[in-house]
């Protein structure tokens, strides 16, 4: 421990291994600022801002979750078996992408305030090889995907015509329908390809 003699720091000073006493101050020890990087001020930490429409942020979200999940679906599951169904009494792996592809021209039609161009029927008695199943798929997420592209959260709160006839309903409805719906078949989607020794994607990435 070194102790500066009184006669580098005059009568009233003492240092004592860089800390400096001073006469008049009861004693107490005042340290010396060596270090100017003591005196630099944390960085401020500034919370992430929300979207400016949280909403439809939200429900574009969900769909392009349940979209993706269906639509790689799609190409996991061979052409052999496309007309696999577990049961008699329920579609097949193609006959659920194509119903999937009619409904949500259905769905989308009354979001987009607008006639819609196909049946909900239309593909599933129409399509019957995976290319075009997989084709009428491509189409109907397209049309669905400006639907969400162009809807705000005030665009949400409109109220529109419901799709398959059904009454007034907000806009935000048929959007949201329309994932419940992808999501609600992805159920059995996965299911066939368990049955069928595939992975479905949403487990994919896990493997």
């Amino acid at each position: 421990m070194a102790i500066a003699s009184q006669a580098a720091t005059g009568p009233d000073v003492l240092e004592l291994d860089g800390l400096t006493i001073r006469a008049g101050t009861g004693g107490q020890a005042t340290t010396p600022v060596r270090d100017l990087s003591l005196c630099v001020a944390a960085p401020t930490v500034r919370a992430q801002q929300p979207p400016a429409d949280p909403i439809s942020a939200s429900l574009r979200s969900e769909w392009n979750s349940a979209k993706a999940n269906v639509r790689k679906s799609a190409d996991v599951m061979p052409e052999a078996k496309y007309n696999f169904k577990p049961v008699d009494t329920v579609r097949t792996f193609g006959a659920i992408l194509a119903h999937l592809a009619g409904a949500s021209y259905e769905f989308c039609s009354a979001a987009r305030g607008e006639k819609t161009p196909h049946a909900e029927d239309e593909f599933e008695k129409s399509a019957t090889t995976k290319a075009a199943i997989v084709k009428s798929l491509d189409g109907a997420i397209a049309y669905c995907d400006e639907a969400f592209k162009t809807a705000d959260d005030a665009k949400l709160a409109q109220i529109v015509n419901g799709a398959f006839g059904g009454g007034k309903v907000p806009r935000a409805a048929m959007l949201s329908g329309n994932t419940g719906h992808y999501m609600e078949h992805y159920g059995n989607i996965l299911t066939y390809l368990r049955i069928n020794g595939l992975v479905p994607p949403s487990s994919a990435p896990q493997q």
